[in-house]
């Protein structure tokens, strides 16, 4: 598929998001909410339970399926509160020593005027400043469309996998097309210059897996997606923190060099 028919597909409005695989990954899951500021927000599940085993903290975002599960989480762009609710089980996760698995799915933060005045850019700041320090291995998963900050909010990790459809870019086809062309009917060609596919993003180093996706069942892409996280996680165990922060710092340094 060329970029924009990937955007298009990571935007199907079927495409299993971060709820999706929390029911089919995790066992024992039990969902916390809240950020002991304001509120909780739907369009960002998080929790703790078993990945293969052994306890996770594990953090979604989720558009929900029908119309009034959307309206619930937002129609999945998270609010401040739902970013400050994740930094605060990720702090958790570190007291305790748990990875943390993030599934990024979202077009970006919503930028309505009540969320500015509670703080979504610097909600979104916090989070990369501290996921960068995390003393616990982070694993995030690209399942769907990964927009501009909103995603990269979840996306400070270890390891950064993609499903082969999901795309994940700093600004949307039609975003970047409105700005360079004054024209946003060139979100195609847009999708071209961005590099915003799992194919470019691997070349890039940006990030380290693609599971594959094309003629197979969403319970196989599943099953290969489960099998990915674990093995990061069993590797990532046997780092010293030290080497754990020093490779996740050396992982952002090299992007782009």
């Amino acid at each position: 598929m060329k970029p924009y028919e990937k955007v298009q597909a990571a935007r199907r409005s079927d495409r299993p998001l971060g709820g999706y695989y929390i029911s089919r990954m995790i066992d024992n899951f039990v969902e916390l909410h809240g950020d002991r500021r304001f509120g909780d927000d739907g369009a960002i599940i998080g929790g703790v339970g078993f990945l293969g085993g052994k306890p996770v903290t594990v953090i979604g975002m989720e558009r929900g399926t029908s119309v009034e599960e959307r309206m619930q989480r937002n129609f999945g762009y998270p609010s401040p509160e739902g970013y400050r609710k994740a930094l605060r089980l990720m702090k958790e996760a570190e007291k305790f020593h748990r990875p943390v698995v993030c599934f990024i799915g979202c077009a970006g933060a919503y930028c309505g005027i009540d969320a500015e005045e509670r703080g979504q850019g610097e909600a979104i700041a916090e989070n990369l400043y501290e996921m960068m320090g995390l003393k616990t291995p982070v694993i995030s998963v690209v399942v769907g469309e990964g927009g501009s900050g909103g995603a990269l909010a979840l996306g400070v990790c270890d390891t950064a996998i993609m499903l082969e459809n999901a795309v994940y870019s700093v600004i949307s086809p039609e975003g970047c097309a409105s700005i360079l062309w004054k024209d946003a009917a060139k979100a195609a060609e847009a999708a071209e210059a961005l590099k915003l596919t799992a194919e470019d993003l691997y070349k890039f180093e940006v990030v380290e897996q693609i599971i594959r996706e094309q003629g197979r069942t969403a319970e196989e892409i599943c099953a290969d997606l489960k099998a990915a996280i674990v093995a990061e996680i069993e590797a990532k165990r046997s780092m010293t923190t030290e080497e754990l922060l020093n490779a996740r710092y050396a992982k952002f340094r090299k992007i782009g060099a």
